[in-house]
């Protein structure tokens, strides 16, 4: 049961790193193509962690919260660079509440240079468990 779940949260996983990916692909950034970037990052972070620990849990950890699931994770090898998975983390709470167009432009910036190669990374890694 637990195999399969971690399966098909990985299946959403990967459908979401896509919509990211063609929002990161547009030539022109307006307005609203960022706000979609920060949203999908935001919807993949989430399913990552989610993603993340269903494995663990079918691998026998007990973990419960994003942080932990983080840690886990790098100490079981599926990631690498786990301050920059807790700076996505804590920057995906600060980008909720996001309105102003400097703070998008460099959500935007974090986003498409240092979190999605993280997401391609671990997409890897999963693809080949």
């Amino acid at each position: 049961m637990e195999e399969l779940r971690w399966k098909q949260r990985f299946e959403n996983y990967q459908k979401a790193l896509s919509y990211l990916e063609l929002a990161l692909d547009k030539e022109d950034v307006d307005e609203v193509t960022r706000a979609g970037i920060i949203q999908f990052f935001e919807m993949t972070l989430e399913l990552a962690w989610k993603t993340m620990k269903d494995l663990l849990n079918e691998e026998g950890f007990e973990v419960k919260s994003p942080r932990e699931t983080i840690k886990q994770s790098l100490q079981y090898g599926m990631i690498e660079e786990g301050h920059l998975w807790l700076d996505a983390l804590q920057k995906r709470n600060l980008m909720a509440h996001t309105y102003d167009q400097a703070s998008a432009v460099e959500a935007e910036d974090l986003i498409r240079n240092e979190y999605y190669p993280l997401m391609l990374a671990l997409q890897s890694y999963l693809e080949n468990k």
